[in-house]
């Protein structure tokens, strides 16, 4: 069977986002010619790809994806060997508030694309090596206990608890439906909570790191004792890969970072290493800005991946400890203060 490989060309919906523009930078680097669809909101930041941005083998499409027409251009004009589809509004807060551009993007955008890539796909004889690589969130699975040794697997029940978790296990469903009925060869990932450079400041933290070095009051939901299981971007960049050029066609894989952490420990440890690398403002400890805040509503307890199924198929694991990328992730922050002083 014919692989995709880092002479194929992939098209990424939502690259100039966090994880999206983490795979433009990684797949150019690494040969494939990328085109990056996106549609250039909020949380979508060019500053991601400067050092890609001059590459022959990168190109920008300033266009959204509920826009058939322009997406079935983009489709014929750049012929793409794979799709990995990553557009999608992301922030559970904004969803509570209103959920009308989650469904709006989230749904009918993966729809879209979906039919966009069936007829381009069926107009090529039915390409052998294409690919759509739907990407999603462990937020579809709903929550776990606290004090349970459970986790999430590739057949756990979905059980969304906001309207941002709906909306994705709708486009998830959507995506697999788009295989079983039409025989489109699609793969599905579900990934745990995501950090690192380059992430917007609605996220948790780097909302505590910019909030921690702007000497504001850093917001707790509740007792702060969710649990997340920390994934850092260039080990999930890594098992996507594998996933598209790997994965079994119809299949999902869950990506998980192994790592567990209450919310509150994760801001203390963000607090000690911005007492470490920066003087705050005023005297004392950035423990000192910490605050709990009434909760979330419908906020999940506790997220937690098990990745087996990846590990044993393509022997990924997760490469960074979590205490080390954190360390590097607040650094990061404090040494680019251009990114996010500019355009947040």
């Amino acid at each position: 069977m014919p692989r995709l490989s880092p002479t194929s060309r992939l098209l990424v919906t939502g690259g100039a986002g966090f994880i999206g523009s983490a795979v433009c930078r990684s797949f150019a680097k690494k040969g494939w010619t990328v085109c990056n669809v996106d549609k250039l909101t909020y949380a979508a930041n060019l500053d991601n790809l400067r050092e890609v941005a001059g590459d022959s083998r990168y190109h920008f499409v300033h266009a959204d994806i509920c826009d058939r027409e322009t997406m079935r251009t983009v489709f014929a004009e750049f012929q793409p060997d794979a799709v990995m589809h990553l557009a999608a509004e992301s922030h559970v807060d904004r969803s509570i508030e209103d959920a009308n551009a989650f469904v709006q993007t989230n749904v009918m955008g993966t729809v879209n694309l979906l039919q966009v890539a069936l007829d381009y796909w069926i107009a090529r004889d039915k390409l052998e090596e294409f690919r759509f690589h739907h990407v999603s969130t462990d937020e579809v699975y709903g929550d776990l206990p606290l004090d349970g040794g459970e986790r999430f697997t590739e057949a756990t029940s979905y059980n969304p608890s906001s309207p941002y978790s709906a909306s994705k296990a709708a486009s998830d469903f959507m995506a697999m439906s788009w295989h079983r009925t039409f025989g489109l060869p699609v793969v599905l990932s579900n990934c745990s909570n995501n950090y690192g450079p380059y992430q917007n400041k609605e996220k948790l933290i780097p909302l505590m790191i910019i909030q921690g070095l702007s000497g504001d009051f850093l917001p707790v939901y509740g007792n702060g004792k969710n649990v997340r299981d920390w994934l850092h971007v260039d080990d999930h960049v890594e098992a996507l890969e594998l996933v598209l050029t790997r994965g079994v066609i119809g299949h999902r894989y869950n990506i998980g970072g192994g790592n567990e952490w209450a919310n509150i420990d994760v801001i203390k440890h963000i607090c000690s290493y911005l007492d470490e690398y920066s003087s705050r403002f005023g005297s004392g400890s950035h423990h000192d800005l910490i605050r709990y805040v009434a909760d979330r509503p419908g906020h999940d307890l506790r997220y937690a991946i098990d990745y087996t199924k990846l590990e044993r198929e393509f022997g990924w694991r997760p490469r960074h400890d979590f205490k080390t990328g954190l360390s590097e992730t607040v650094k990061w922050y404090i040494d680019n203060r251009w990114w996010w002083e500019h355009g947040q």
